[in-house]
């Protein structure tokens, strides 16, 4: 069982490096990933407000939980190849079956060093 503070501290960027940080080893890539379904009325719900126009605030509660949760899965699968960053992290969504949405986190998972310059302190993971 890996320690949840340090799956938690793991830090995740969308940059292709960090500034004040060098790689030290590159693991490869990984992903987290979740698949989601509504029920049956918020999908009712759904249908009405495409013809009136408006936000569907229940699938956007339910997107915002669900890309949490696949970078908290990306986190934990970096964790387990002993990385302490993910590097490039992206997301990717698909519909399966029209009530069933997928989405996927992935990037490159690293290990990084901070990098001190005469004198300077860079920040410490």
């Amino acid at each position: 069982m890996l320690d949840p503070s340090y799956v938690n501290a793991i830090l995740v960027s969308t940059m292709n490096d960090l500034p004040g940080y060098e790689v030290t080893h590159v693991y490869g890539e990984v992903f987290g990933l979740v698949v989601r379904s509504r029920h049956m009325f918020s999908n009712i719900g759904a249908s009405f407000r495409t013809i009136f126009g408006g936000e569907v605030r229940g699938y956007t509660d339910l997107l915002t939980t669900t890309r949490h949760e696949a970078v908290g899965r990306l986190r934990h699968e970096a964790a387990s190849v002993g990385a302490n960053a993910i590097l490039m992290m992206r997301f990717d969504t698909g519909v399966f079956a029209g009530v069933m949405n997928e989405v996927a986190a992935y990037g490159t998972a690293v290990s990084v060093r901070p990098i001190a310059a005469s004198g300077d302190t860079a920040p410490s993971l």
